[in-house]
């Protein structure tokens, strides 16, 4: 899974833990009224039920890390005569290609803990719970961020992730050409030198693309360049030198396209991202 590296060393996500103990009976988890905002649960003893308003209901019963990537209201309930242990956290989703990885993902995933580094982390998460010193919410946040990523890894390597970023990174034929053009997104690229670039005639590469990330390669191009100029921009790029650094000439064009995927300005987007 080395092609998921660039992508997983730039992510721009950020997990704000909201509870962590042990409870009895039921809590309900509202909306947040923001978009890309994920929830994340941890659980780490006893019997828990989690139904959404979508009508999703599951029971685990074993230490698991649950997902629920969208912005959803959802119950978690446990039996009033036994005691869940567990951390809950938002996950939100900064920019447009961790949205987009993602988008396609089921509206409840569960993973059970059984790898021994994904044990070791929680381990670390509820040590961490459990202490009231410097620092605390800072590193529990991040440890859910890494459990996060783990989490969609072993997704992708079990073949759970249809019609996603993943897919495509895990795909022998299209793995190739996403890499190139996550590693030089200012290339002049069309149609025809991504085929070329994955060895397929121009309707193959189209339709196998289209198949197996849910968008066509320009689609998937341009939502890649702007989610790299969104990182540029949070570093203090000007706009001009952020347009050419994603594969726009001028920063008129960058403007434009930036709006038609993200209904703002690259300065209203950012002035956005500052606020949040």
């Amino acid at each position: 899974m080395n092609q998921l590296q660039d992508i997983i060393d730039n992510f721009s996500i950020q997990s704000e833990v909201i509870f962590n103990g042990s409870f009895c009976g039921e809590k309900s988890l509202q909306t947040t009224g923001k978009k890309h905002v994920g929830h994340l649960h941890y659980l780490h003893s006893g019997v828990l039920t989690v139904l959404t308003d979508s009508g999703h209901k599951k029971l685990f019963d074993r230490p698991t890390i649950i997902l629920l990537p969208s912005d959803t209201s959802h119950q978690i309930i446990s039996a009033e005569t036994e005691e869940v242990k567990l951390v809950c956290a938002t996950v939100h989703f900064k920019a447009l290609e961790e949205q987009r990885l993602i988008a396609s993902l089921p509206n409840l995933i569960s993973l059970s803990l059984e790898e021994e580094s994904m044990i070791e982390t929680v381990a670390w998460l509820f040590y961490e719970a459990e202490k009231s010193g410097l620092g605390q919410k800072s590193i529990m946040g991040k440890l859910c961020d890494i459990l996060l990523i783990k989490m969609l890894r072993n997704l992708s390597e079990a073949g759970l992730t249809e019609q996603s970023l993943l897919a495509g990174l895990s795909h022998p034929l299209l793995a190739s050409i996403i890499t190139q053009l996550q590693a030089s997104p200012e290339k002049p690229w069309t149609l025809d030198s991504m085929a070329e670039s994955a060895a397929m005639s121009r309707s193959k590469f189209a339709d196998l693309f289209r198949e197996t990330l849910g968008q066509t390669p320009n689609d998937f191009l341009t939502d890649l360049r702007v989610s790299m100029a969104q990182k540029l921009l949070i570093e203090g790029k000007p706009v001009s030198f952020v347009a050419n650094q994603v594969g726009y000439e001028h920063g008129s064009v960058l403007a434009r396209v930036f709006r038609k995927k993200t209904n703002l300005s690259p300065k209203e987007w950012l002035q956005q991202y500052h606020a949040e």
